[in-house]
């Protein structure tokens, strides 16, 4: 298997490199629930990147959102329309009673 090699570049002498080595932040050191540290899998940025970095994120953000939300919404009209059609095959009819042409409402009793 080939070795893991970090994201971040080492252009330090050996002393940092160990240093650089060490898990990342703890979190939750004093949970009294576990007995094992949590670590972040990824480090927090030193520095915000640029605005134009930021705005190329937030643009793709809404865009794959866009695409989801779009997605979701035509996966549940199409399950809609699949199980309408399984109800009416199961039933041999409309399985929406409103629907159904004939349908008789119940008349309020008159009292003379």
């Amino acid at each position: 298997m080939s070795e893991k090699k970090s994201q971040i570049p080492d252009n330090s002498n050996n002393a940092a490199s160990s240093s650089a080595k060490k898990p990342a932040t703890e979190i939750g050191s004093n949970s009294s629930f576990s007995g094992q540290r949590m670590t972040y899998p990824n480090r927090p940025e030193s520095v915000n990147p640029d605005q134009a970095t930021l705005r190329e994120q937030w643009k793709f953000a809404i865009r794959q959102y866009s695409k989801w939300y779009s997605h979701a919404w035509g996966t549940a009209i199409l399950a809609g329309g699949v199980f309408f059609g399984l109800g009416w095959i199961i039933k041999g009819s409309n399985p929406l009673p409103s629907l159904q042409s004939g349908s008789k409402s119940p008349k309020p009793d008159e009292e003379k």
